[in-house]
């Protein structure tokens, strides 16, 4: 059990009190507080991290001497179809399917899924 130093140091903190679901048999669980959920202020850390944002139109496999013939105008067939969803991927992890869509002449994204994928 947590003694009273610590639950002074909590509460200058503004964290509350340990609760006894937070407690084991050994005292209090240090990964509980990973459950809670957290407010945009706990992320201000990594506001100015920068990611690499890709939106993938589709694929295409070809030779390097097919790749060495194109030249202006050539069109390159890709493996998806006219409307078909796009693949949104950050820092190369695919997160999310979309639109292309445009806003005040430039191409832009818009997500119509969330990929949800297990971490490792």
């Amino acid at each position: 059990m947590a003694d009273n130093d610590d639950l002074e140091l909590n509460e200058l903190n503004g964290a509350p009190p340990p609760s006894m679901s937070d407690m084991d048999d050994d005292g209090p669980n240090e990964f509980a507080a990973m459950d809670k959920p957290r407010s945009a202020a706990d992320l201000e850390a990594v506001y100015d991290i920068p990611v690499r944002v890709s939106a993938v139109l589709g694929k295409s496999s070809m030779q390097v001497s097919q790749l060495l013939k194109l030249g202006r105008g050539a069109v390159v067939e890709l493996d998806r179809k006219v409307g078909e969803a796009i693949d949104i991927y950050v820092n190369d992890r695919l997160v999310a399917r979309g639109e292309v869509v445009v806003v005040e002449n430039r191409l832009g994204v818009t997500m119509t899924e969330i990929i949800k994928s297990e971490r490792t």
